[in-house]
């Protein structure tokens, strides 16, 4: 191996108000082209679908995570609601028919995410409300971190993870659940049983619901040594045009659009899909071995110009659906 090791120990509030359900048709954009919202470790659900792209038309599980992410964690790392009231479903009906997704669709959608321990249902009378799981608080709370950093593709310097995990071949089940876990969290093969990913990954944390996994994987941090060539390891392991690619269609989406203000709510949403996706999609590789012109960079000045605009409209909005929904509770 090429490693040192050592191991890891105004009026843009009025549509959605009480007013906003007059009005759907001022306020509905289009979301052909949004994505899965928040960068978790991973989700139940979502972790082995395949290939994501930015662009990909998100769907009403997407969505629902896009807005309970909003909802209780806002869009700062250290701003999570300990006890917000549950949602009821009158409310994510609303905000989901803004996005495109039919009622039936969303309350299908929420039964499956109950019956995945996604969500809890919460009785009101004859409706329901919903809160996350403390289990899926968990999920999206660690994927915060990278979420709103200002260096989201940065690690600290030379320091990777290496996983060794041969599986037998009687475990056929487990190794397809632990390779689309890693390829999910950005691991790169480089050899057979041999997995790595830029900066120091809680590998523990990540496969911790895979304990089958977990009991065949050796976990190391460490840095590159010589004779070894990283950058080779580095084209070897991952698709860099692939990835480059998909700044790029973040970029095309994105870095010019002008956001109207009526829509924070909805775009906010849509910019996280996005912005989650690509995150996914690149691990946050090492600048040195990419070339002066790899857009990361532009990547993140554009998603945080757009969240610095859009953010505090789409608090007041989202407010404003709160009032309307939580009359009695004063929620702010």
């Amino acid at each position: 191996m090429f490693l040192s090791i050592s191991r890891p120990a105004n009026p843009t509030d009025a549509p959605w108000g009480d007013a906003s359900r007059k009005h759907d048709a001022e306020i509905r954009v289009n979301t052909k082209k949004s994505n899965t919202y928040w960068v978790v470790a991973y989700d139940r659900g979502m972790q082995e679908q395949g290939v994501e792209e930015v662009g990909q038309a998100a769907g009403p599980h997407e969505l629902v995570l896009a807005f309970f992410g909003l909802y209780v964690f806002g869009r700062e790392v250290g701003e999570e609601r300990k006890a917000p009231p549950p949602v009821p479903t009158q409310m994510l009906l609303s905000v989901l028919s803004r996005l495109g997704i039919s009622e039936s669709a969303t309350r299908a959608t929420l039964n499956r995410m109950v019956h995945r321990s996604l969500l809890t249902r919460h009785r009101q009378g004859r409706a329901s409300a919903f809160e996350l799981t403390e289990e899926a608080r968990a999920l999206v709370r660690r994927g915060g971190g990278r979420m709103f950093s200002p260096e989201p593709f940065d690690h600290a310097e030379g320091i990777w993870t290496v996983l060794s995990c041969p599986v037998p071949e009687r475990l056929r089940n487990v190794r397809y659940h632990l390779q689309g876990r890693l390829s999910w969290a950005g691991f790169g093969v480089v050899q057979p049983n041999v997995w790595i990913a830029p900066g120091r990954v809680d590998v523990e944390e990540l496969l911790d619901d895979l304990p089958d996994a977990l009991g065949l994987v050796e976990a190391f941090h460490g840095t590159p040594a010589a004779p070894s060539r990283p950058e080779q390891l580095v084209r070897e392991a991952w698709d860099l045009e692939t990835l480059r690619a998909t700044h790029l269609a973040f970029l095309a989406r994105w870095e010019g659009e002008e956001l109207p203000a009526a829509e924070a709510l909805p775009r906010l949403l849509q910019l996280h899909d996005d912005w989650g996706r690509l995150l996914r999609a690149d691990p946050g590789l090492p600048a040195a071995y990419l070339g002066e012109d790899w857009p990361a960079h532009r990547s993140t000045q554009t998603f945080r110009r757009h969240q610095a605009e859009l953010g505090p409209l789409a608090d007041r909005q989202l407010r404003a659906l709160l009032d309307a929904h939580h009359p009695s509770t004063g929620e702010r």
